[in-house]
């Protein structure tokens, strides 16, 4: 295993650990509203710590750009991490949230763990040596008609988001596909892309911790990650299509026309 990518599983199954004994006491939890319908826990920051000072013990060179503490130091290695994706499903008991940990070097997904702490299912990928769950290759699903697809997203939940254009697109989706998923824990929806799960995913109004470890597992997969104008600037717009090469073509074709209509 990739050295970096195995200090970052050992910190993703930490900070699991914090996840896990937090979820037998959810209602004593500190809480906080950082915008509308948007939380944050003490366990959020607590495994945010953990992450941070168990990579910091082993580079501490490296910069870090997290959900909580936002971005600190500088340097052309650059951990993104998301210490509980899907804060909202873990303190209503809903057991889907994960932990993402990406590394990047000169901007360029390096590395990659999502751990889904309910599950114990750990998905990491490399760059150039593939996608594993629970150290079994896996790859993204070989459909190729987009009316064949089970097809995850996420509903814009800020404040001032684009939901009338996102309902179009719902539509759009809903009518021209077998079905749509939304769990809400876009990092764990990436995962499930790439473990052939889900054909495809795309959703408005993210962050990068949000997308970087399940962009990289994707890719590693056989699968395509971008924009919804097909470029790889999602980690700058926070607008993302993934899926297998084939949908994800025709989820382009698709919602493009949308595009255009969100701010």
């Amino acid at each position: 295993m990739n050295p970096m990518l195995g200090f970052a599983v050992k910190a993703a199954r930490r900070a699991g650990d914090i996840i896990n004994r937090a979820a037998e006491n959810i209602e004593q939890l500190t809480v906080q509203h950082k915008t509308k319908n948007d939380l944050v826990s003490e366990v959020d920051r607590a495994a945010e710590a953990e992450i941070i000072n168990s990579l910091k013990n082993v580079y501490p060179e490296h910069a870090f750009l997290a959900e909580e503490s936002g971005r600190t130091g500088s340097s052309d290695f650059e951990w993104i991490i998301d210490p509980l994706d899907g804060t909202t499903n873990f303190l209503h008991g809903f057991p889907v949230y994960g932990v993402s940990i990406a590394l990047a070097y000169k901007k360029q997904l390096q590395v990659a763990v999502v751990f889904d702490p309910c599950r114990n299912d750990l998905y990491t990928a490399s760059r150039g040596a593939g996608a594993y769950l629970n150290e079994k290759r896996i790859r993204v699903s070989k459909r190729d008609k987009l009316i064949d697809c089970l097809i995850g997203t996420g509903f814009p939940f800020k404040a001032n988001s684009d939901i009338e254009t996102y309902a179009e697109m719902f539509k759009t989706v809903a009518l021209n596909t077998a079905g749509i998923r939304r769990p809400g824990a876009a990092a764990l929806d990436l995962a499930n892309v790439a473990a052939g799960r889900l054909d495809g995913f795309w959703e408005i109004g993210l962050s990068p911790w949000d997308m970087a470890a399940g962009a990289l597992l994707i890719k590693e997969a056989g699968g395509l990650v971008g924009d919804l104008e097909g470029e790889d600037q999602y980690l700058e717009t926070g607008k993302i299509i993934a899926g297998n090469p084939k949908i994800f073509a025709q989820m382009l074709s698709a919602l493009r026309p949308h595009s255009k209509k969100l701010t």
